[in-house]
């Protein structure tokens, strides 16, 4: 496991998180001024320097819900507040359009260009404040700092961890789904042509060199052709790992710009086994990330030390079958009959039940269940 994964994947996920506050916001006509508060807030808490600091620090990967924590904490250090249904959504649309560009990078190296996409995107966002822009352009500078010496093999393990991070996020997205790069289980369909990684050559010729005997030198080349099984090109240039250039690629983009209206809604995957939603709750979590998020963000509250800030709500998502599945024929629905009427016989069953239990001496209902005792006994650990 790298221990040089935490900066990619919170900078490329709030990156995308950007990109889908804007489309949304823009989409329900939110004033200009509140919809710039709400990204220059959250670009300023994203690249502060101490939370940066700690991010740059060779480190282990955040558990999923310290990870979770952190990015609805950075959602909400605006004036926006959102509910747990479109915060839900908003997490699982930015973590699985990242987890597609981490598939599509055509080597492990262009992960960084894939980061900055993102930043050019943020910079741009931010681009009328100097002080944010600052910030941004000093994360620029480490970023070019601590990853392009990397070796080919460090970057390697490096998308390895980012994809053990992802691997069991299968959630459908209705962009991908209409654009026939995710199937109905929530997979990636990965494409077979295309350019290939810089550095590489077009598969599909095999060379050999016979060397006839009592020759000195490597001998005659021999050239034999095969299929590849896809329709690949030439490589493109290599990207520009500096501040400003052509980075070459696209992954990373700002997918929502385009002029088609992208649906953003998303679905969980049927296989409860593949996605477990978890909770949000923050006294959940263990003492030493309840430590982290407190020293990395805890510096939130005293921004606004006079508390005048008017929060609003923005519910970013709008629940609708069409968007949910994203017009997916294959999928099954059976349908689950409750008979709501009431049934005497069954009554009288429960009631005999429950007096079983009571004679027993096991009351019926107790002020205090063992979810409470085992909650005391964690925090009486803490």
């Amino acid at each position: 496991m790298s221990m040089r994964t935490l900066p990619l994947l919170f900078i490329n996920l709030g990156g995308e998180m950007l990109y889908i506050l804007d489309q949304r916001l823009q989409a329900q006509n939110v004033p200009t001024e509140k919809t710039s508060k709400v990204m220059n807030d959250i670009i300023c808490t994203l690249f502060s320097k101490p939370f940066m600091e700690e991010l740059f620090k060779p480190q282990d990967m955040y558990s999923k819900r310290t990870q979770r924590a952190v990015l609805i904490r950075l959602a909400h250090s605006s004036i926006m507040r959102l509910n747990q249904a479109s915060m839900d959504k908003l997490y699982d649309l930015m973590t699985m359009a990242f987890k597609y560009q981490v598939l599509l990078c055509p080597r492990p190296r262009d992960l960084l260009l894939v980061t900055f996409n993102h930043m050019d995107a943020i910079r741009a966002f931010v681009s009328d404040t100097p002080a944010i822009l600052n910030q941004v352009e000093e994360t620029y500078q480490q970023l070019i700092k601590v990853y392009t010496p990397l070796s080919d093999g460090e970057f390697q393990l490096l998308r390895q961890t980012l994809l053990m991070c992802f691997q069991d996020l299968q959630i459908r997205v209705s962009a991908f789904l209409k654009d026939k790069v995710q199937t109905c289980s929530g997979r990636f369909v990965l494409p077979l042509g295309g350019p290939v990684p810089c550095g590489s050559e077009v598969p599909g010729l095999i060379r050999l060199f016979v060397r006839c005997p009592g020759e000195a030198c490597r001998g005659q080349e021999v050239c034999h052709l095969f299929p590849s099984g896809g329709a690949y090109c030439g490589a493109l240039p290599e990207g520009s790992f500096h501040m400003s250039g052509d980075r070459v690629i696209t992954l990373g983009t700002n997918m929502y710009s385009e002029s088609r209206p992208v649906q953003t809604q998303v679905s969980e995957s049927q296989n409860f086994g593949q996605h477990t939603k978890m909770s949000i709750a923050p006294n959940l979590l263990a003492k030493e990330e309840l430590t982290l998020l407190s020293h990395l963000l805890g510096s939130l509250e005293n921004q606004d030390p006079d508390k005048t800030r008017t929060f609003y709500r923005v519910n970013l998502f709008t629940v609708d079958m069409e968007e949910e599945y994203g017009n997916c024929v294959e999928l099954s629905f059976q349908v689950l009959n409750i008979q709501a009427a009431k049934d005497q016989q069954a009554e009288e069953e429960l009631a005999r039940i429950v007096g079983e239990f009571t004679e027993k001496g096991e009351p019926s209902s107790s002020p205090r269940s063992k979810g409470d005792d085992l909650l005391t006994l964690m925090d009486e650990l803490q």
